[in-house]
């Protein structure tokens, strides 16, 4: 369903070259830069199945998100091929494309229409939508009167009603209270349930124990583990987080 082989993805880093004093004063206007590659993905070969459930854990810059965003299109490889069979939702960046200045019904629509779902479509949705983020009181109060966990909690209410076979969901079990965090659950297993493919990035180990039926590891833009949940959690804690 996912496929990926050779993968990379390299950034360039500009560091400012060292000079003089005087070729400091005379090139402000035209600053030199030396630039240092940097592999965000390396060398990665992944196959995903369909209705696998995939965790991927890693300390932060390790190519987690940069992995996800490839897959999803929004960044292009620098090297390498990835080749996915079914349509993909990236839930990465909770409320990109809400509007501020208007209200959280104006912003339901528009989030939807993003989506792909029609008015007519929305109107059916959204009353649901405002209950799962406890949002009914505010649904014409502009969207900038809410706090951010309110809006947080209305762009994952309206994201959940993707019903694209692949998700690629990257720490939104971070969102909002405990009671919140527990609704997020229940949809989980729902699309678990369901035989929806996800990968699943997270800090949250216990979270991609109970959902995950497989585990990744990176580092340094390598897969470093490729297996088990429990014993990818074991190798995270005792080989990454230890160094």
């Amino acid at each position: 369903m996912i496929h990926v082989r050779n993968l990379s993805k390299i950034f360039r880093i500009p560091h400012a070259k060292k000079k003089t004093l005087f070729h400091s004063i005379i090139s402000l206007a035209t600053r030199n830069y030396d630039f240092e590659e940097f592999y965000a993905i390396n060398n990665v070969d992944l196959d995903v199945k369909k209705g696998e459930f995939v965790g991927i854990i890693g300390r932060n810059g390790s190519g987690k998100s940069t992995l996800l965003k490839i897959i999803s299109r929004i960044y292009q490889p620098t090297t390498g091929i990835v080749h996915v069979d079914e349509e993909v939702f990236p839930l990465l960046e909770l409320g990109v494309g809400f509007q501020h200045d208007f209200s959280v019904r104006e912003n339901v629509y528009l989030y939807g229409a993003l989506l792909g779902f029609s008015r007519n479509e929305m109107n059916k949705k959204i009353f649901d939508i405002l209950a799962f983020a406890e949002l009914e009181r505010f649904v014409d109060a502009r969207l900038e009167k809410l706090s951010t966990g309110m809006q947080v909690r209305l762009a994952f209410a309206i994201a959940m009603q993707s019903v694209m076979p692949i998700l690629l969901i990257d720490e939104v079990m971070a969102v909002g209270d405990t009671v919140f965090q527990q609704k997020c659950r229940q949809v989980f297993w729902d699309f678990k349930r369901n035989g929806k493919t996800i990968l699943f990035v997270s800090h949250d180990v216990e979270a991609v124990r109970e959902y995950c039926d497989r585990v990744l590891v990176m580092s340094q833009g390598m897969v470093k583990y490729d297996g088990d949940p429990a014993g990818g959690i074991g190798f995270y804690q005792k080989s990454v987080l230890c160094v």
